[in-house]
């Protein structure tokens, strides 16, 4: 628990002189009175955490049962943005939460829900996109790896020269989105990470314990099926 500094404060005299000892006395019970408020001021703050992760776990069991039966609508993805990828969809919703001790107590570390994106009509296809520039380079496979896709990489070299001529990534039209939100206890936060809700993207949002409630898990879940939300 942090305080502040040690600072000697000299008492005022009334009648008789106040000794040194009495200082300390006095200096010590401030302290004491301190650290008491801030003691309890973090134990209602955990409290509060515990409380709004509970609430998020079981809004994401919920929202998992419901949105496997509904398959929403995924959102249009491309990794170089040209070449798009056929209509998707949002299947195999999963729910996860982690635990961790943390101040002698066993606290929520974070709360997940998963799934994956496939195509609304038939299976994940083979395909591949090419790239000869930095930035394009750069685009392709920071997309990628956000959205955890299986894929091969390949060098396309001259027939006779044998100098690179571009980088071939060799890939399935299957990706993955996730939310997670992450516990601070001590400054009393819900720390929110979604990857890809409206594209290849991360997204991260903080919101205090106290508005961490159902009316703002519905602006994420309206986020999640394609639809405006003010979550973000």
């Amino acid at each position: 628990m942090r305080t502040g500094p040690l600072k000697w404060v000299a008492l005022p005299h009334h009648g008789e002189p106040v000794s040194f000892l009495d200082q300390l006395k006095s200096q010590a019970h401030a302290l004491q009175s301190q650290r008491s408020t801030q003691q309890q001021d973090l134990a209602g703050r955990i409290a509060q955490t515990e409380q709004a992760c509970e609430t998020i776990w079981r809004y994401f069991n919920e929202l998992a049962r419901q949105l496997n039966v509904i398959v929403p609508p995924g959102p249009m993805l491309s990794l170089d943005n040209r070449q798009a990828w056929p209509e998707m969809c949002l299947v195999d919703f999963r729910s996860d939460a982690r635990k961790k001790f943390w101040s002698n107590r066993e606290v929520y570390d974070h709360v997940s829900l998963g799934w994956v994106i496939n195509p609304r009509e038939g299976k994940p296809q083979a395909t591949s996109v090419s790239v000869n520039f930095p930035p394009d380079l750069e685009r392709v496979t920071s997309r990628l790896s956000l959205g955890q896709i299986r894929h091969e990489r390949h060098e396309v070299r001259h027939p006779e020269k044998s100098s690179l001529l571009a980088l071939r990534f060799d890939y399935q039209t299957q990706a993955f989105g996730s939310v997670r939100a992450t516990a601070d206890h001590e400054a009393g936060e819900i720390h929110f990470r979604a990857a890809n809700l409206r594209g290849f993207e991360v997204a991260q949002v903080r919101h205090p314990v106290q508005r961490v409630n159902s009316v703002l898990l519905d602006e994420l879940a309206r986020l999640i099926v394609g639809q405006a939300g003010a979550f973000l």
